[in-house]
């Protein structure tokens, strides 16, 4: 644990985990300095893409409520039961860039400020490059090297990039990287944690990206007995609704903070077979990120 909270940015590439290859160096070497794990979401009903985007989004933040509300599943008039982050995070600001318009609503729905990433992009002249990185770590404090500790930053970045964009996220890993040198105060601070979604799925998926591993040689008559995996249970009640494939893929890395664990790429057989976390339900994420922040207890061991 740090001996200061610290301050968390979450590239969160949607749809992005099927794309990313061999070419992506940063994004893997990221990943064989960090903490990795599977985010398991449920199931999902017939929905548009832009309803699939934000209702994944929601279980990033354990909002999938709000979801429901925004969405008119719930009767009207339900809105003011709808917590922002803040209220529910111990005061915790956060900020969501993205240039969907579907996140935007639904964004300053649960109290996030949203910016363009669009107009990020162009503060930089170019994208992506070492200046837009700069100005997202700008957002959490971090300039000329230091953590300023001011009120009116963010605790917590957000940054939302689309499909057919793995190219942004592996310079800006990069980049970030370059910046957070082992032992720099960035590095001692800042929270970063990289994200990878499926998108749409299909039947298919379940036979190439499965998270269950068959139980061969557990004879059946005791099969009854084997204990549940814990990203199945909410309390002490199941969660019947858990896709059983294509987890959302992550790697958190914070010098001298996070656990490293064996894997050395963020790829879906990869986690699966070395990485120190496994699986963790999606609406999960963001009470593991906030206790970083001291803004939320320890969930889990």
């Amino acid at each position: 644990m740090a001996d200061k909270a610290s301050r968390a940015l979450v590239l969160y590439g949607d749809g992005l985990a099927r794309f990313v290859d061999s070419s992506n160096t940063h994004i893997h070497s990221l990943a064989s300095v960090a903490s990795c794990s599977f985010l398991s979401l449920p199931h999902a009903p017939p929905e548009t893409e832009h309803e699939r985007i934000v209702r994944e989004f929601s279980h990033l933040l354990d909002a999938s409520e709000a979801y429901t509300i925004a969405s008119g599943l719930k009767s009207k008039g339900s809105e003011h039961e709808i917590s922002t982050l803040s209220q529910r995070f111990m005061g915790l600001k956060a900020a969501l860039v993205t240039d969907s318009s579907s996140l935007t609503s639904f964004g300053k729905l649960i109290g996030l400020d949203v910016l363009q990433l669009s107009e990020i992009c162009q503060k930089s002249d170019s994208f992506p490059s070492d200046a837009t990185s700069t100005e997202l770590l700008s957002l959490l404090g971090f300039e000329g090297g230091k953590c300023l500790d001011v009120s009116l930053l963010y605790d917590l970045v957000f940054v939302h990039i689309g499909v057919d964009n793995v190219g942004m996220i592996e310079s800006l890993v990069g980049s970030i990287m370059k910046m957070a040198q082992p032992g720099s105060v960035i590095a001692s601070r800042l929270h970063l944690s990289v994200v990878l979604s499926y998108g749409s799925v299909t039947d298919k998926d379940a036979s190439v990206f499965p998270v269950k591993t068959p139980q061969e040689g557990i004879n059946h008559a005791f099969a009854g007995l084997v204990p549940r995996q814990s990203y199945t249970m909410r309390g002490e009640k199941p969660r019947d609704d858990i896709r059983d494939y294509c987890p959302m893929l992550v790697a958190q890395w914070q010098d001298a903070v996070t656990r490293r664990d064996l894997v050395d790429t963020l790829s879906f057989k990869t986690l699966k077979k070395l990485s120190g976390n496994l699986v963790i339900p999606t609406d999960r994420f963001i009470h593991e990120v906030a206790f970083k922040l001291w803004k939320a207890p320890k969930y889990g061991a």
